[in-house]
């Protein structure tokens, strides 16, 4: 982590990543796109995510997230940054002489080599089937469908841990303490997803939330009865009821709102805590 001198009452308590460890490259231009930003409005334009909006102008980079090329081994060119993501990404070179983006690993180093396959090395950065991966053993960007590409562990410092393995399925236990069945011929990758210190970064100020397209939050306490639950009374007055609701009234924190026939839920083991 990387922290400043107090020069001002926002640079006192900033700090951010140390980038130190990325490579000074501009993103290979034909794996960006330009996301439009929809600031959190849907279809019909109304606002169904509130406080998104502004933020610096940005471009999205194409992840390979299937990893699919099975054999063929492929070298570290960069490590980068991802503004669309809090892990760091890594453009790779294969021996076709194909480029593309994947998350990048803890102790990723450019030069290194990762190749995808059935009898791959136990390596960091390496993809295979979770069914020979040794119990143990921590991976990231796990499938949860055959062949669609890793959708768990993708997020900064994130990883799953191997519990077991039978009848056909591989018991893995998530960062949020869920364990769950995936299927074992599912690919994972072996490691941890970079820049693990992404939880410890304090924003500082106002202004930089703005940058990264986070609008203000009004507290439902400083607003009219009319507006919000909370709203009203002479002074800072206290919730005022049982438990608590949005600003539409629909009671929130802690109750259960997974869809309780979803198809998913009989390959859970342990819920999260």
């Amino acid at each position: 982590m990387k922290k400043y001198s107090p020069t001002s009452p926002g640079r006192r308590q900033m700090t951010v990543v140390d980038y130190g460890v990325l490579t000074k490259a501009e993103p290979l231009k034909k794996l960006t796109t330009k996301l439009q930003s929809h600031a959190g409005r849907n279809n019909r334009g109304r606002i169904t995510v509130r406080h998104q909006g502004g933020g610096v102008k940005k471009l999205y980079r194409m992840i390979d997230f299937k990893q699919n090329k099975l054999d063929v081994s492929a070298k570290i060119v960069s490590l980068e940054y991802d503004p669309y993501r809090t892990a760091f990404i890594a453009l790779i070179l294969d021996r076709d002489g194909e480029r593309k983006y994947i998350i990048a690993s803890k102790n990723m180093k450019v030069g290194d080599t990762i190749v995808s396959g059935e009898a791959v090395e136990m390596k960091e950065g390496n993809r295979t089937r979770l069914k020979n991966i040794p119990v143990g053993s921590f991976v990231y960007n796990v499938e949860l469908k055959k062949g669609e590409g890793g959708q768990l562990a993708r997020s900064a410092g994130s990883y799953a841990e191997v519990l077991a393995h039978e009848n056909g399925l591989t018991h893995i236990k998530l960062s949020s303490g869920e364990v769950r069945k995936v299927s074992w011929d599912n690919f994972a990758s072996l490691g941890q997803v970079s820049n693990s210190d992404h939880n410890l970064v304090t924003i500082g100020k106002a202004g930089r939330s703005r940058w990264m397209g986070i609008r203000p939050t009004v507290r439902g306490t400083a607003m009219n009865p009319r507006d919000h639950p909370y709203g009203g009374g002479e002074g800072r007055q206290p919730r005022g009821t049982k438990r608590p609701k949005t600003k539409w009234g629909k009671v929130t924190g802690g109750r259960k709102t997974r869809n309780k026939k979803k198809y998913s839920s009989k390959l859970i083991v342990k819920r999260r805590k």
